[in-house]
Parts: C-alpha cells; sequence; structure tokens
C-alpha cells in the first residue's frame, strides 16, 4: 500500500507540476512572460482557450499537486519535504484568488510555478525513501543514504 502511495504522489505530483505550468504558458493576457516561452515551443493554439486555463485547469492542477505533496508525507515522513511541496501550490492559489488584484501578484504566480517545478525536480533526481531499522523508522533522502547520514 505505502509503495501504491508513493508512485501515486509521485507521479501526480509531476503531472500537475506540468499541467500548471502548461496552463499558464497558454494564458497570454494573465502571464506574458511564460506565455511567450509556451509560444517559442509552439504552444501559441492554447490562447484561445485562455479562460479556461485560468479559471478552471491552473487551480486544478495546484489542488492535485497540493493534496499529494500533503499525502505524500505519509509514504515518506518527511515533513519539509512536504512543506515545501505544498508551499507552491499554495502560493499559486493564492496568488489567483485573493492577490490576484494586485499588481505584484504575478510575481507570486511565477515564483509559485518556479518552485512547483523545482520540488518536482528535487523529488525526481533525490527521491524521498523511508529508512527503517528494528526500533525505528525515519524517511532519508537518497542522497543522505549514500553519504551515511
Amino acid at each position: 500500500m505505502n509503495n501504491v502511495l508513493s508512485l501515486v504522489t509521485r507521479i501526480g505530483d509531476k503531472a500537475s507540476s506540468l499541467g500548471a505550468v502548461v496552463s499558464a504558458m497558454g494564458c497570454a493576457m494573465c502571464f506574458p512572460a511564460i506565455a511567450s516561452l509556451g509560444g517559442a515551443i509552439g504552444l501559441g493554439f492554447l490562447e484561445q482557450w485562455e479562460w479556461t486555463f485560468i479559471n478552471t485547469w491552473l487551480p486544478a492542477f495546484a489542488w492535485i499537486a497540493l493534496v499529494l505533496n500533503g499525502l505524500g508525507w505519509f509514504s515518506h515522513r518527511q515533513w519539509k519535504r512536504s512543506a515545501w511541496g505544498m508551499l507552491g501550490p499554495i502560493l499559486l492559489l493564492l496568488s489567483l484568488y485573493p492577490f490576484f488584484p494586485y499588481a505584484w501578484s504575478i510575481y507570486v504566480t511565477y515564483s509559485a510555478l518556479f518552485l512547483m517545478v523545482a520540488v518536482s525536480l528535487w523529488d525526481i533526481f533525490s527521491p524521498a525513501n523511508k529508512h527503517c531499522d528494528n526500533e525505528r523508522c525515519e524517511a532519508t533522502s537518497t542522497t543522505s543514504q549514500a553519504t551515511g547520514e
């Protein structure tokens, strides 16, 4: 059961982070910098669904990433890793709803998207693993296992 939860949270986190970035690439009016990157790689056709992306898909992917990073704590028990994983979606949701009328909310949105992708990459290159012995069970990353910490 724990392996299934770990697999679902790891794959879902990456998919939701990628979905949030692609959704932002389709919103040229709201996110001009990332939309120009999307247009440069051939995603300019997404502009016709801009309203759907900003109101439906971007928040949906943020909620999925938030829930899956929260559930990830149950499989690896590393609260710092889970907190970093949940911070990006929380900031994204805050920038889309209560902070949206303010001009500085765009910086929060870009920071949140960057953080979501960074945590996903962190999880790819240094996945969290639960390390257990006879007396205690604690989560460690593969890098700390390799160095003996």
